[in-house]
C-alpha cells in the first residue's frame, strides 16, 4: 500500500500533523511532505489551513472514504494469507464503552494474545455513543458498548448480561437500611454518567417503567467514568446505579453497599456491535474467542 496513503489516513483522523508524526514514527517535516504529494497527485488540496487547525477539503473528504476501505482490504489479506503460516498476523481495532473496557475486556484481551501473539489489537475507550460512532466511520471493526441505541446500519449481538445497582458509601447512614423504595429515590442525592452513555440510557428507560425521570431525581453532578464516580460516591452521601461487573472490588473491601430497591430491578445485556452486513474472518475469531471466554464463567 502506498506509505502516503496511510499518512494521509493518520493526519486525516487526527486533524493534526504533529500528532499523526508521532503516531506513525516520522518527523513532522515528512508528513508534510507525503501531503503535499498527494495533492500535487491529485492537483487539489485534501486540508484546509486556518493557522495551526486543519480541516478535510470535499477532496479529502472522498479520499479518506476510500482510503478506509483499502486499508480494510489490506487488513483482511494480511489476516487470510497469514493462515498459510503457522502463526496468524493481523491487526484488529476494539472500541469498548467505558464500564466494558475497565472491567471486561482485558482478561479477554489477555486470553487472545496468548493464542494469538502476532495480532495487534487496539482499543479505543469511550462512551456507548462515540463507539457506534466510531464503528459507523469505520476507525474500528468491532465495539463492545452497553446500550443499544438500534442504529439500523449496526448488528447488536447479546454477549453478557449485567445488572445495574444502587450502590452509595458504606459509611452513608442509609446504607444500613439495606432496602429503599422508589419514593425514596426522589430524596437522595445522585451522580450520574454523562449524555450518550449507554448506562444513562438504560437507567432513564427503568425509571420510565416506574413512572419516573431523571429530572425527578436530585443530581449533584455527572461524571464521565465510572471510577470518578466511584470516588466520589466514597467521598460523598450520594447514590449511584452501577454496573455489578463494576464494584466487585468495592463491595469485597466493604467500601460501598448494595441497597436493593423494592420492586425495582435494572438488568441489561452488553452488545457486540459490527457493521450490518459487514464480516470478516479475524472478527469473527475474536468474537468467537471473546464468547467462549465468558460461557467458561458462566
Amino acid at each position: 500500500m502506498d506509505f502516503r496513503l496511510k499518512v494521509f489516513y493518520t493526519v486525516a483522523l487526527r486533524l493534526n500533523f504533529t500528532k499523526a508524526a508521532t503516531e506513525l514514527y516520522i518527523s513532522q517535516p515528512a508528513v508534510s511532505k507525503h501531503i503535499q504529494e498527494l495533492e500535487e497527485k491529485y492537483k487539489t488540496k485534501l486540508f484546509e489551513r486556518n493557522g495551526s487547525k486543519i480541516a478535510l477539503t470535499s477532496a479529502g473528504e472522498i479520499l479518506l472514504k476510500h482510503t478506509k476501505n483499502i486499508l480494510e482490504i489490506y487488513r483482511e489479506i494480511d489476516f487470510e494469507m497469514s493462515s498459510f503460516i503457522s502463526e496468524r498476523q493481523g491487526s484488529l481495532r476494539l472500541g469498548a464503552s467505558t464500564t466494558i473496557s475497565q472491567y471486561i475486556i482485558s482478561p479477554v484481551l489477555a486470553r487472545f494474545h496468548q493464542k494469538q501473539k502476532d495480532i495487534k489489537v487496539n482499543l479505543l475507550n469511550g462512551n456507548t455513543e462515540q463507539i457506534e460512532t466510531a464503528l459507523i466511520n469505520k476507525e474500528i471493526e468491532i465495539g463492545i458498548v452497553e446500550g443499544q441505541s438500534k442504529n439500523q446500519s449496526i448488528k447488536y449481538t447479546q454477549f453478557l448480561k449485567d445488572e445495574l445497582v444502587l450502590v452509595c458509601s458504606s459509611k452513608n447512614p442509609i446504607a444500613k437500611q439495606n432496602e429503599v423504595s422508589v419514593n425514596d429515590l426522589k430524596s437522595m442525592k445522585f451522580i450520574t454518567r454523562e449524555r450518550g452513555s449507554g448506562t444513562l440510557e438504560v437507567i432513564e428507560y427503568a425509571l420510565k417503567n416506574i413512572n419516573l425521570n431523571l429530572a425527578d431525581l436530585q443530581i449533584e453532578m455527572q461524571l464521565g467514568s465510572t471510577e470518578s464516580i466511584k470516588s466520589y460516591l466514597l467521598n460523598s452521601d450520594c447514590f449511584a446505579f452501577m454496573s455489578i461487573h463494576a464494584v466487585g472490588k468495592e463491595l469485597k473491601n466493604n467500601e460501598l453497599m448494595v441497597l436493593d430497591i423494592a420492586n425495582l430491578s435494572i438488568e441489561r445485556y452488553f452488545y457486540v456491535i459490527t457493521l450490518m452486513g459487514k464480516s470478516d474472518a479475524l472478527s469473527e475469531m475474536f468474537i468467537q474467542n471473546m464468547s467462549s471466554y465468558y460461557n467458561m464463567k458462566l
